[in-house]
């Protein structure tokens, strides 16, 4: 498929709250190296300071990052501030807070509720930002996020944060953080080979729903997955297009609330990604790219 001139507005729009983007955005965990966190080797900076700025060019006006998305030598905030600021005033940064990592890039323990804030304070130095347009509180394993989201709901009083989002949940959750303040986004991860009931739940309320590991699949951190089922070969010659591409169409075609944020640090893989938005699969192929979904179950 013809992908140069293909933006981000191809994939339609949706509300963060009261925040409009592109359905099909970017994600930074991937700007910092060849693979997430420490799986990799570092990016090239200028290259990926490229990618930040070409991806504003494309019409992405939606990033989603955290400031424990860092390789050896690069972290994804300081690139997005270095690459973006000032920012423009359509663009919505989301970050994610609860997991932490130290200096050595090792996983530490998770935050407490009391130390909620120092992680969005951490977002915002890095951003160079006064507040965050959103925030997830990213679930690690505790069985209540009350305490937790709470703590958020508070800084979104005090004008640190402007709309909240959970991470890594279940239903229930989503019904005990509503109880606390409004949630405008969930994201969990969704994929063509990983189903998650929260898609259905979201869409009934009208609440957006991100997907991670969309395009990774199993191989989650680690980058892409090079393990493709036959029909989304076929489906993927049948447009001209990539494996990946089709990953993102056909998670793109599952309700009008999904936005997409797949990342890279590679620029022609971005021009890829944004064109996937365009791509419009027939009833047939959603049928035949459905029966690998049901097989997650």
């Amino acid at each position: 498929m013809t992908s140069e001139t293909i933006t981000a507005d191809a994939a339609g729009t949706w509300k963060l709250g009261d925040l409009p983007v592109n359905r099909l955005g970017y994600g930074a965990m991937r700007v910092t190296g060849s693979a997430a966190f420490h799986h990799g080797t570092p990016s090239d900076r200028r290259q990926a300071i490229a990618v930040l700025r070409r991806a504003i060019e494309l019409g992405v006006n939606h990033i989603d990052t955290a400031a424990f998305y860092f390789s050896a030598l690069r972290s994804a905030n300081e690139l997005i501030n270095t690459a973006l600021a000032p920012y423009a005033d359509d663009l919505v940064i989301a970050a994610k807070v609860g997991p932490f990592r130290d200096w050595t890039g090792e996983w530490g323990t998770s935050a407490r509720p009391e130390d909620l804030r120092g992680h969005v304070e951490e977002n915002l130095r890095q951003l160079g930002r006064d507040h965050l347009d959103l925030v997830y509180l990213r679930r690690m394993r505790q069985d209540s996020i009350a305490e937790h989201f709470g703590a958020l709901a508070e800084l979104r009083e005090a004008g640190l944060i402007r709309h909240l989002g959970i991470s890594g949940v279940e239903p229930r959750h989503l019904a005990e953080a509503q109880a606390i303040a409004p949630v405008v986004s969930v994201q969990n991860r969704y994929a063509l080979d990983h189903p998650d009931e929260l898609l259905r739940i979201c869409g009934e309320q009208g609440i957006a729903y991100v997907p991670f590991y969309a395009v990774a699949g199993n191989a989650g951190a680690h980058g892409a997955t090079a393990d493709h089922d036959a029909e989304v070969l076929a489906v993927a010659r049948a447009h001209g297009a990539s494996p990946a591409q089709i990953r993102i169409a056909w998670t793109l075609h599952q309700g009008p609330h999904l936005l997409a944020i797949p990342g890279t640090g590679n620029p022609d893989h971005l021009t890829e990604n944004v064109a996937a938005g365009a791509i419009r699969l027939t009833e047939d192929e959603l049928t035949r790219l459905n029966s690998l979904h049901a097989q997650g179950d």
